[in-house]
């Protein structure tokens, strides 16, 4: 696909495509340390772009955004160049924003590590078929476990009635590496705390730039500040792979929450694992040798603020649409709606 004549980015722009808990902050936190690369805390600018009606819809809005999907696709189809002309919009829009960062931090490649992204992928490829795509993935067990462990206490249930991220990522990450049409460069999370000198040579080669060795060394620099990424980095100043197999002891020590990883892989397909770099049939051999070991690292964390802060909430949420608690907060968004209301 052309790309529309103007101030185009594209070329500038590194996508970090990642599963959350699949290491891309660990990896956005090295990268950034290239002279030549810039960045920021997953700045979600392409997610809500992509559901303004023309590609894909919101589930809700404060608008009729039914009746604005449908009339934005007529208006869009009425176009002299119909829907090129509308990904040359969203090229424009992104285009001002990026540059505009690019000015600030003086770089040549703009970084931006969004895993939400992995959910809009064909709509991002079509704004920008030609930015540099780098893609990360991790064992399917170690998300599961690391997402219920690093944000709902350990709970599986109740991160998999959250947010299906296996269910949800591993298909349309998998979809996305198949594309021959994409200039993309494939990183596994086990290989990159194993050897992360050799595996950023690899990125930096992709991408064209000078290798940067001391980049490996990430917690010698602050990195982008705020954001949503994983607070564990901040505890580190290079990768490790000590707990690379935790995961393992997790399941093995909780039956229930091997049952519930069984069943949510289930219905994935062996070649969107495969697709990944691993082989669906032998997800399960590395419990045999977590017999006795102790479980994922990030249940006995310190009672940092993050934790605290994720204690209360979890605490807060729990029965929250059935308790008197859920009850006040539901009169209380009411009173403010009321306030605020226009």
């Amino acid at each position: 696909m052309a790309e529309a004549s103007g101030t185009n980015q594209g070329e500038r722009l590194i996508f970090l495509v990642g599963a959350p808990r699949s290491g891309t902050t660990l990896l956005q936190r090295m990268l950034q340390r290239h002279p030549d690369i810039g960045s920021h805390p997953e700045p979600h600018l392409v997610t809500p772009l992509a559901h303004l009606g023309v590609w894909a819809n919101v589930e809700r809005a404060p608008y009729d955004h039914i009746n604005a999907a449908e009339a934005q696709r007529q208006f869009v189809a009425a176009l002299p160049g119909g829907e090129q002309d509308y990904w040359a919009a969203c090229r424009a829009y992104l285009d001002i924003l990026y540059g505009r960062m690019l000015d600030k931090l003086g770089t040549r490649y703009f970084l931006d590590k969004t895993p939400a992204y992995a959910l809009v992928l064909p709509f991002l490829v079509k704004v920008y078929p030609r930015a540099r795509y780098l893609v990360l993935t991790r064992h399917p067990l170690a998300v599961f476990c690391s997402y219920a462990n690093s944000f709902f206490e350990g709970d599986a249930e109740q991160a998999v009635a959250f947010n299906d991220i296996l269910g949800r990522y591993l298909p349309a990450i998998a979809e996305f590496l198949r594309r021959p049409d994409i200039e993309k460069h494939h990183l596994r999370y086990e290989r990159l705390v194993q050897e992360p000198e050799r595996e950023l040579a690899g990125c930096f080669d992709f991408l064209a730039l000078p290798d940067h060795p001391q980049a490996v060394e990430y917690g010698a620099e602050q990195g982008p500040a705020g954001g949503y990424g994983d607070p564990k980095v901040r505890h580190h100043t290079r990768p490790t792979a000590d707990s690379l197999e935790a995961w393992a002891a997790d399941l093995a020590a909780d039956e229930g929450k091997r049952r519930l990883a069984e069943r949510v892989l289930a219905p994935i397909a062996p070649a969107d694992i495969a697709a990944w770099g691993y082989d669906k049939r032998r997800l399960f051999e590395p419990l045999g040798r977590a017999a006795g070991k102790k479980s994922e690292p990030s249940l006995r964390w310190r009672l940092d603020s993050y934790r605290l802060q994720r204690k209360v909430f979890l605490g807060l949420r729990r029965n929250i649409h059935r308790n008197r608690l859920g009850r006040l907060v539901r009169r209380v968004r009411y009173y403010c709606d009321v306030l605020l209301r226009e």
